[in-house]
């Protein structure tokens, strides 16, 4: 049995491979998208698959909750993105497993100033770090991270799990939990992207 948001979601990736196959690379990350637009007019659209990485969460045994327009995917958004934000509960036990992971990909790490970290449990313990690597892109953070009057931690308990055919596993963030997230953070392209949902909803 397919998992059609797992379904949805590879579908949505193909569509922005194929849609960014011949543009010309313009050196813009998701660090610099457009607050309305969003990453699909940025580098990091080109060859996007965020897959790879999804699995390495799974088989290094990191529970790792997709946030952001990915998990927007999922949920039956339309709207493409470009780029894969993460969140994690931040817990030092677990950061081995998540830097096994990134390393197992060929990621790069940063942090919120763009200067380069190295891949170490350690780098992943700061509210936000980002990540950059052949087949996505994208925010990792904690819920030490500001989210305004939010209580990111309990997202973490109230996410999803889609299980495709193969046993992959893939977490991602509540649909109610994500129009919050949309809400808080206010961008033309959130906001615009939380009426969808809630237009879905209903």
């Amino acid at each position: 049995m397919i998992d059609e948001p797992l379904e949805r979601l590879r579908t949505a990736a193909r569509r922005t491979r194929e849609l960014a196959l011949n543009r010309a690379a313009t050196g813009l990350g998701h660090q610099d998208a457009d607050d309305d637009a969003g990453t699909i007019n940025t580098d990091d659209a080109l060859g996007f698959n965020p897959f790879p990485l999804l699995e390495a969460f799974h088989h290094n045994g990191i529970r790792v909750v997709v946030i952001g327009q990915v998990a927007g995917i999922m949920h039956g958004s339309t709207e493409l993105t470009g780029d894969l934000d993460l969140l994690w509960d931040g817990d030092p036990a677990h950061a081995p497993a998540l830097a096994a992971a990134f390393t197992f990909v060929n990621a790069q790490l940063a942090d919120e100033t763009g200067n380069p970290m190295a891949i170490h449990p350690d780098s992943f313990l700061r509210p936000k770090v980002q990540f950059t690597s052949p087949g996505a892109s994208g925010d990792c953070c904690t819920p030490t991270l500001p989210w305004g009057n939010l209580h990111v931690r309990g997202f973490l308990d109230r996410a999803i799990t889609a299980v495709d055919p193969g046993g992959l596993e893939v977490h991602y963030v509540s649909r109610e939990d994500l129009i919050q997230m949309r809400r808080a953070l206010g961008r033309p392209k959130d906001l615009r992207r939380a009426d969808e949902l809630e237009d879905r909803q209903g």
